[in-house]
């Protein structure tokens, strides 16, 4: 950690705003926090207009640097994908209060009692790159769960994440609202960034959403938890048993409806016996989406005009690219992805259902599908409202992180003057009942 400088005296005091307004935060009930979402809502669609003005000026600024178009993609903040996040935001505003929920309820003896409590986590730190809707999506789910956030977002979207931070902060400051502006603050610089790598004991988790050289490096770079995913190789096992017409528009979509997502995949693997009768019919379906395939020398034979190299087995493209290898049954399938994957997302297609328990069961990825496409991965998709992230970790969280993933829990023990050497030297004993959560 000797590359990363210490916090400048000004970021140290705007993380202790963060935090001490996180303390008065994580006092509030359900009715004020889902309250302080409707006003970051209103203040977004009122202010929709200059949001997609600025994201706008990034646009043209970030083309004209030449920057990547699956960066290009992701920066896009146009008024369909802003009103999205915007009804994410309500959505999450009517979700179940995360906090407060008893998950342990057992009387240790008489008069003692131990509860375990849902709770915050205190501050979360974001750093992401060309992704301004992201602010959007963590800072609801940050103040929905009770926790106050610092955000980093990259210097291509700038404009857009300022636009988008004024809005929110200043729903917060609507009289309406029982939750201080200072939970929520974005950071703007490098240093500022690095600086946040540092602030052990005022950031309780940092989340980052980017490439695999940014999460590589803020995982070395750290003493603060860290949960994200480096890499998203998705995979998509087409099986002997599968439906040729429904396989090609599953495999269509979950790799072209949105590219540069991390939940598209990147290799399509195809069972031999099958391998003609599909490929006829999905080679000149990706060719009409203008994907370029990369194969085999079975996958080429069958109409796939590119070869694959080594590498591209293991290469997020994020872009109109897909490797394409013809494997001779699920061992095989599955062996590949166990070298190649990033326990992201992998998706099987067939009909023989005993074939898709075999997979689902043995393919240890945070998500794994049968007969649908990859782009489910998504925690808007799975009804929680937005997500802060993508966590392939096995510990939990893992998939679309949710309200869930930004809590903990804390244990109370409530007692009448009870000691513990009572209970060592025998003179009590435990009943250990649980009683009713």
């Amino acid at each position: 950690m000797n590359t990363v400088p210490e916090p400048s005296a000004e970021l140290l005091a705007r993380a202790g705003a963060v935090r001490l307004a996180a303390v008065e935060l994580g006092q509030t009930n359900n009715g004020q926090r889902s309250r302080a979402l409707h006003a970051m809502a209103d203040a977004l669609q009122e202010r929709s207009s200059l949001i997609v003005a600025a994201n706008v000026q990034d646009l043209e600024r970030s083309e004209a640097e030449g920057l990547a178009s699956a960066l290009m993609a992701r920066l896009k903040l146009d008024a369909t994908k802003l009103q999205a996040a915007i009804d994410g935001v309500r959505k999450v505003a009517s979700l179940p209060d995360p906090l407060g929920l008893r998950q342990l309820h057992r009387e240790l003896d008489t008069d003692l009692v131990l509860e375990r409590i849902t709770v915050p986590l205190g501050v979360v730190g974001v750093i992401f790159e060309a992704r301004p809707d992201a602010v959007v999506q963590i800072a609801s789910l940050a103040i929905r769960s009770g926790n106050g956030a610092l955000l980093k977002g990259g210097s291509e979207a700038r404009c857009t994440n300022e636009a988008v931070m004024d809005a929110l902060r200043a729903g917060l400051a609507q009289e309406e609202s029982d939750v201080s502006p200072d939970a929520l603050a974005l950071l703007t610089t490098r240093e500022e960034s690095l600086g946040l790598l540092r602030l052990d004991g005022l950031v309780d988790l940092i989340i980052p959403r980017g490439s695999n050289e940014l999460v590589r490096f803020i995982q070395d770079n750290t003493r603060i938890p860290v949960l994200g995913h480096a890499d998203g190789v998705c995979h998509l096992y087409v099986d002997a048993a599968a439906d040729v017409t429904k396989a090609t528009r599953v495999a269509v979509d979950s790799k072209t409806q949105y590219p540069a997502a991390c939940n598209a995949i990147e290799t399509l693997l195809v069972h031999r016996s099958i391998a003609p009768a599909f490929l006829a019919a999905a080679v000149p379906a990706f060719q009409a989406a203008g994907v370029t395939l990369r194969g085999d020398a079975v996958s080429q034979s069958l109409g796939v005009n590119e070869s694959a190299q080594e590498e591209d087995w293991s290469t997020e493209y994020l872009d109109l690219t897909l490797s394409v290898r013809v494997v001779d049954d699920l061992a095989c399938a599955t062996e590949h992805i166990r070298r190649y994957g990033s326990r992201h997302t992998e998706v099987i297609l067939t009909e023989d259902l005993a074939m898709a328990d075999r997979f689902l069961a043995a393919v240890d990825s945070a998500g794994v599908y049968h007969n649908c496409s990859s782009r489910f991965a998504d925690g808007f998709r799975y009804g929680f409202g937005a997500e802060v992230g993508i966590s392939t970790q096995t510990l939990p969280p893992r998939g679309p992180v949710g309200l869930e993933g930004l809590v903990t829990y804390r244990y109370r023990l409530r007692g009448n003057g009870h000691i513990a050497a009572d209970y060592a030297a025998g003179r009590r004993s435990f009943t250990h009942q649980d009683l009713p959560l």
